[in-house]
């Protein structure tokens, strides 16, 4: 099924709602590179044929739409965490900044957040509306992870360390990844803070330690 604005209108409906980003994150789960957040905020027009979750695209197919996304869409941001912030942080917190950012570096100010996932990690004062697989079904959010992956793809394609297959696997585990990461030991990219590090013995002592009371368990005082 295609996704569609009415998670958006449920929003609107709402007396303090004039506004809605859809807000979506890529990254995550990677082992090299940042963590890359997309707000985009619509006018609930008709999106770009084919748009839905960027998983169920091809990458040519995802970069095909970046330039009609951009020029569809009422507003666009982009905020990032590195890798450094995600290994000093934790990644909640890290997603919270890079979440920020994006709202923030909209040309407005929405009034209402749609937010993929369970966990709303961006926090006061901002009004998030969760919603499991939104990118799937919320135009907004669709097109919020569609940009996201490609912006981030791409950068993690200019890093070089060709080894470890980058332009391929954007920093994800493949096989090719985690070859070379046995051989060659983690570049000025990688996590440090990761366990993977646990089952290199080679590189085991690069292995990273921060407190995990410092942000992830406090973030409701950083809402």
């Amino acid at each position: 099924m295609a996704p569609t604005y009415d998670i958006e209108r449920l929003l609107l409906a709402l007396p303090s709602t004039r506004l809605v980003a859809g807000v979506d994150e890529v990254g995550r789960g990677a082992w090299a590179g940042p963590v890359t957040v997309c707000a985009v905020v619509t006018d609930l027009s008709e999106p770009p044929a084919g748009l839905t979750d960027s998983k169920q695209l091809t990458a040519k197919r995802r970069e095909g739409l970046v330039g009609e996304l951009e020029a569809w869409a009422a507003g666009v941001g982009f905020g990032e965490a590195s890798h450094t912030e995600v290994d000093e942080l934790g990644m909640t917190e890290a997603l919270r900044r890079a979440a920020r950012r994006a709202l923030e570096s909209l040309p407005v100010r929405p009034d209402a957040v749609i937010l993929d996932g369970s966990h709303d990690y961006i926090g006061r004062p901002w009004p998030v509306r969760l919603e499991v697989k939104a990118d799937a079904a919320s135009v907004s959010v669709a097109a919020a992870s569609v940009l996201a992956k490609v912006r981030r793809d791409a950068y993690m394609a200019t890093i070089g360390h060709d080894d470890y297959g980058f332009a391929e696997n954007a920093g994800y585990p493949s096989p090719v990844h985690q070859e070379a990461l046995a051989r060659l030991g983690p570049t000025e990219h990688h996590r440090l803070s990761w366990s993977y590090l646990d089952d290199l013995p080679r590189w085991r002592h690069l292995k990273r330690h921060r407190d995990p009371l410092a942000f992830e368990g406090q973030a409701s005082l950083f809402g």
